[in-house]
């Protein structure tokens, strides 16, 4: 299955898509890992995506639509993803799309984690405290997810009307909304099959 996971930043997506991978087969692409990798080992995409993150900001498109063009050529790939932290933006979607439909291509579905505002900024400054991720004070948390809902939101209103959105509770333990995860997609699966 070609799956991307949305949410704001706190909603659960890492977790849920590790397990998601795990039990599908198919890899995991975070866009956030693949920044957060490249600032740690100090490539040039790396310090050039810390200054932006820095500032609370996001990566360009441009940068953004390379790195997934990349990592969707890789072999792991090919059968199927779970695209976490892409797309952003509508010229994202576009981007994917494209390069979905040069391999005769499209997504599957969009899984959409839906938590409370409060409860986010509250697990993310727990989640600073105990991963020490710097990046993570209240000011720019609170500041991502406005980012979040100007620019993401709109995604998931053009893959709602694409038919291909699911929305799942992401309030909750990680078990219990990992049990709704699976049973959308077994739904799906037996759906397309």
């Amino acid at each position: 299955m070609r799956l991307i996971i949305l949410g704001p930043p706190g909603a659960g997506k890492g977790t849920q898509a590790q397990r998601l991978t795990e039990a599908r087969g198919i890899p995991h692409i975070s866009t956030g890992d693949i920044f957060r990798a490249n600032i740690k080992n100090e490539t040039p995409l790396g310090l050039q995506v810390k200054g932006i993150l820095d500032a609370g900001g996001y990566v360009t498109d441009e940068i953004t639509n390379e790195i997934v063009k990349d990592r969707l050529a890789q072999a792991d790939a090919q059968e199927g993803f779970l695209l976490d932290g892409y797309p952003r933006t509508m010229p994202q979607v576009a981007a994917l799309d494209e390069m979905l439909a040069a391999e005769g291509h499209s997504i599957d579905a969009v899984l959409q984690l839906t938590v409370d505002d409060e409860e986010l900024v509250q697990r993310l400054l727990k989640r600073a405290q105990t991963s020490g991720r710097a990046d993570d004070t209240e000011d720019v948390i609170r500041e991502r997810q406005d980012i979040y809902n100007r620019e993401t939101a709109p995604l998931a209103a053009t893959y709602k009307e694409r038919g291909l959105l699911v929305e799942i509770d992401g309030m909750g333990d990680v078990d219990e909304v990992a049990g709704r995860v699976t049973e959308v997609l077994d739904g799906l699966s037996a759906h397309a099959g």
